[in-house]
């Protein structure tokens, strides 16, 4: 739409495509062992950039100064505390997904101490715990005793779960050094694209030819880490090259055919948030045996997509921020003396 940057119409449109690839996860029915595409990928592009928005949040390519720096840190810290609220509570709803949200909230917490640390820093800290975090989970998954149940959450939550907080750490981090880099660049849009593609190579690279590695979704690997977030780096990439200003009417036909998927990116916990709702709704309706109904299939997909551009965009047109973005900015800006900024 006229007047928005289009940092943020890419930014949008990125996440936009990993709420869709979680539908299209969440619904398509599997043949065999194999997995989608979109299996693991679509939440892997969904930290990355959850990242992103931490380091846009937070100064972008000129980190806050020190003196103004708290209100900031209070205001993730509450986001943090309602994700994970609401991640248990969608949880409890028998969708039959594994919910990533309170995962989230406690990956925020662990990036907050990094969040104005250098580049190189976070670099760093992102090649030690790709390496550190899968090996830790290994030996934490060992055959042994079993654990005390307050110590199981805690491996759960952190090294063995669905979306192991220290294992995904590398993600949040990778987005930050993103927004430090000035998202409007195509040098940077050129160097996420090209650095995001060798990962992926390197990663599902090493999967293929060396005994005993796998990349496979949400195995929580070395592999895995690199191919799957070189993919989601290299992705939003390209979703900012094409829809920059700098590409002339090759970046406005974008921006504007790209827009509902956009307006879904722009109120992507609500969508996420019905989404569950809805899951959970149809495995109540249509259990009749007992256990949830995995992969309801195509139909569900096309309706739910439909539904959430359609929604999405007259909400956007019409309403602005969406309804659970806005209730979550009004809480972190309860505690804190400044607003905390948005990406727009």
């Amino acid at each position: 739409m006229p007047g928005e940057s289009s940092r943020v119409v890419g930014i949008d449109v990125a996440r936009g495509l990993a709420i869709v690839g979680m539908f299209v996860a969440h619904t398509i029915p599997r043949f065999g062992e194999g997995e989608l595409l979109v299996d693991g990928r679509s939440s892997i592009l969904f930290a990355t950039l959850a990242g992103v928005s931490l380091g846009i949040m937070t100064g972008s390519t000129r980190p806050l100064a020190k003196g103004s720096r708290n209100d900031r840190l209070i205001g993730i810290t509450l986001r943090a505390m309602v994700l994970f609220v609401l991640g248990v509570t969608l949880s409890t709803l028998g969708s039959g997904i594994a919910i990533i949200l309170d995962y989230y909230a406690i990956i925020f917490m662990l990036v907050l101490p990094l969040l104005f640390m250098p580049r190189r820093i976070l670099a760093i800290v992102a090649v030690v715990l790709l390496f550190a975090a899968p090996f830790a989970a290994s030996i934490v998954d060992a055959p042994g005793p079993p654990p005390s149940a307050i110590v199981e959450i805690l491996e759960v939550y952190f090294l063995t779960g669905y979306y192991p907080a220290l294992v995904w750490v590398p993600f949040l981090l990778v987005g930050i050094i993103a927004a430090r880099s000035d998202l409007r660049s195509a040098r940077t849009q050129g160097l996420m694209m090209l650095s995001g593609g060798i990962a992926a190579a390197l990663g599902y690279g090493a999967a293929l030819v060396l005994p005993g590695v796998s990349a496979a979704e949400h195995s929580g690997s070395t592999a895995e880490v690199l191919g799957s977030g070189g993919v989601a780096i290299a992705v939003i990439g390209a979703v900012l090259w094409i829809t920059s200003d700098q590409r002339g009417s090759l970046g406005s036909v974008s921006r504007g055919v790209l827009w509902p998927l956009g307006a879904i990116g722009s109120m992507a916990l609500t969508v996420y948030t019905l989404q569950i709702l809805a899951l959970a709704l149809i495995n109540g309706i249509r259990d009749s045996g007992g256990e949830t109904i995995d992969n309801p299939g195509w139909p569900l997909l096309i309706g739910m997509t439909i539904a959430s551009l359609v929604f999405a965009s007259l909400w956007k047109r019409f309403l602005g921020r969406g309804p659970l973005e806005r209730a979550i900015r009004l809480i972190s800006q309860s505690g804190s003396a400044k607003p905390v900024p948005v990406e727009r």
